[in-house]
Formats: structure tokens, sequence, C-alpha cells
């Protein structure tokens, strides 16, 4: 079975080729397939999201299978926020600097006592003629009052990681890999898939 990835995010990439390379023949990026598959990502959960991206680049691409996420962080003191629109939370056309500046300015009279989040992905694999198989993983964390590390993207200098005592954007790529949100998510696909198996 041909799988198309919904992502040319590098790292996401080669994560999602590690842990998922013994399920499929081959896969490919949507970059590396020549497609150019634009969804509008407009569902009020991330699982609604992904799954809507997933069975349309499906369905356009022609391909066997099609595997999209979505992911965010999701503040409690803000109720969940940013949630399904922490890429866009400082509005459409905004950068990471500016949702970081918003989020810092929105938890400014938050105590260190109630600055739990977590960073939530969720998977969606499509496949002709099957069931969509779904899956959920989170990182657990508090959120900082100011930036710490180098590494990654989005809200990850900010997002402190208690396991390991630092945020995500100070942990090498390996270690990220091994605990983030779409770790779980992807190893929890891979046990979907596995049960699957085992059922036929």
């Amino acid at each position: 079975m041909k799988l198309l990835i919904a992502s040319n995010n590098a790292h996401k990439v080669r994560e999602i080729r590690e842990i998922l390379s013994g399920y499929f023949d081959e896969m490919v990026t949507m970059r590396e397939a020549g497609l150019a598959i634009d969804v509008v990502e407009d569902g009020a959960t991330f699982q609604d999201n992904a799954v809507k991206k997933a069975t349309e680049i499906l369905e356009k691409s022609g391909f066997d299978a099609a595997l999209a996420d979505d992911s965010g962080l999701c503040v409690d003191a803000l109720g969940g926020a940013p949630g399904v629109y922490s890429a866009r939370y400082a509005g459409e056309g905004h950068d990471d600097a500016a949702n970081n500046a918003k989020l810092m300015a929105d938890m400014r009279d938050v105590p260190d006592g109630e600055r739990t989040c977590r960073f939530v992905s969720c998977v969606a694999l499509a496949r002709k003629g099957m069931p969509v198989l779904v899956a959920q993983g989170t990182a657990e964390g508090t959120l900082l009052r100011s930036a710490a590390g180098e590494n990654g993207f989005g809200y990850d200098p900010y997002f402190f990681y208690p396991p390991l005592q630092k945020s995500f954007a100070q942990l090498t790529a390996q270690e990220k890999n091994s605990v983030s949100h779409r770790r779980a998510s992807l190893d929890a696909l891979r046990q979907a898939l596995d049960a699957e198996q085992g059922e036929r």
C-alpha cells in the first residue's frame, strides 16, 4: 500500500517514516508526489481537521492511503485556547512570534500554579474502501513566562516539559521525538493498525 503523507514538514515526515515504516510499501510527501491540494481546516476539533484533510486528499490524489494530522497547544486557563487556532492565534498571516506574544499577553496575570497546558496531536489515516483510523496523543506541560531554548518552532520555547525539566525548545530533536504529542499519536495509530491486522 502506497501512503501519501499530507505534510512537507521535514521533521514531521521523518518521524512518520520511522514509526510507520513497516506498514506501507512506500511513503511519499505531497511535494514528492507533485501535488498541491489545499484543504480548508475549518473543523471544531483537531480530529475534525485531521479527518477532513486525510479524506479529501485521498479522494483527490488517487493514492491508496493518506495520512494527515492536526495539532496545537491547549491552555487550561484559556479554556483550551489557542487549540485548533494555534497556528493563527494572533490572526491570519501572523507568525510564531506574534502568536507567542499574544499568548504571553493573555496569560500575563495567570499565576504559576495555574499555567498547565498540553500539546495535542491527532492523526487520521484514510484508506480506499476502509474505515478512517484516528489516533490522538498529548504531551503535558506548563507555560513559561519567557522563552527558553533555541530549537523547535511555534510554542516550543514557552512549553515546559516537567519529566525532562526543559522546554521543548531546549530538547534535542531526538529527545523531542521520543516524548512529543506527535510521537504519542503515531504510536497509538501503530497500535490501532496492529490490532486491525490481528483481527484479520
